[in-house]
């Protein structure tokens, strides 16, 4: 009984010895695993640079000034004397028309044209009947070309007059034309809610056509020499916008510090910072999701720039 009683309370200490001991080793484990997170990230650093907003449209390319071709008499449209991409002079002969009707003849009368320019339309075939009150074609000065396009509602106050526009065309990749606001309508349409606006070349280029498809980033906010981060580095949480910077501890061991920052305006994936950060910081830029206060990282992509 007594050696009974040895034993069991042998096997108690025991158990007692094994269970503190793989206590204090898991706990060592978890503590150590703890201090062992580190979070990969890329960054980037705070920038200056020059950012303009923009707003984008498509648009068609017209004659500035454009005036139909109006018969003085009615009749058969006899003969058309010119092609459209002709250039004539005022009062040059563009047509002939044939005012007889049945047992009576007369003399075909001329159709002059109205301005000095480029015939760009003759929608009206040879032998049509026509009248004073209808338009055998135009005639424009494709010298002077602007830009027609449509602004929804919702960006009207972002318009305004001499704003400046780059514009490109699919037939000439690459290269960038520069034109200006000149005309912003009084109304707008009720049943599209759109608003006209008109843009004019800053130089001209005979290449651009009439007629041609314009591709229009109308530049509606400069900003000059600006702290810029990617915006992708923003993070917006209970109200808050913060980043989160990248320091070093006395160890040598990068380290993250939550930084409320107000932000501006965003452009192409770049953003404004107006404060919160200095130039040449250090910001999270991916991976920031799980990151709190003091959190180590190992920055593996540093972008020096935009």
């Amino acid at each position: 009984m007594k050696r009974k009683s040895v034993f069991l309370l042998y096997l108690f200490c025991f158990g007692v010895f094994s269970m503190g001991f793989f206590s204090c080793a898991q706990e060592e484990v978890v503590s150590s695993a703890e201090q062992e997170v580190i979070y990969a990230v890329n960054a980037s650093r705070v920038v200056e640079s020059n950012l303009d907003d923009y707003l984008q449209f498509g648009g068609d390319v017209s004659a500035k000034s454009s005036i139909d071709i109006i018969p003085d008499t009615s009749g058969k449209l006899a003969r058309l004397l010119v092609e459209v991409g002709d250039v004539v002079k005022k009062d040059q002969v563009v047509a002939e028309i044939d005012p007889s009707r049945p047992g009576m003849t007369y003399s075909f009368s001329p159709v002059k044209a109205p301005v000095s320019g480029t015939v760009t339309s003759l929608p009206v075939p040879v032998g049509t009947t026509v009248a004073p009150s209808l338009s055998l074609g135009k005639v424009s000065s494709i010298s002077d070309l602007e830009i027609t396009i449509s602004v929804a509602e919702r960006y009207i106050s972002r318009v305004a007059l001499n704003q400046k526009a780059y514009v490109n065309f699919d037939a000439y990749p690459g290269e960038v034309f520069m034109a200006k606001v000149t005309k912003v309508s009084p109304v707008l349409d009720t049943l599209t809610r759109t608003m006209n606006v008109t843009l004019e070349f800053e130089s001209t280029d005979k290449r651009i056509k009439a007629g041609m498809y314009a591709n229009v980033k109308l530049i509606t906010e400069e900003k000059q020499d600006v702290s810029v981060i990617p915006v992708t580095a923003l993070v917006s949480r209970n109200g808050e916008d913060f980043v989160y910077t990248v320091k070093e501890n006395e160890s040598g061991e990068n380290y993250v510090e939550k930084r409320l920052v107000q932000p501006g305006i965003k452009v192409d994936g770049i953003m404004e910072i107006k404060g919160g950060l200095s130039l040449g910081e250090i910001v999270v830029t991916k991976g920031q999701t799980l990151l709190n206060e003091g959190d180590l990282v190992n920055v593996v992509s540093l972008q020096d720039g935009e």
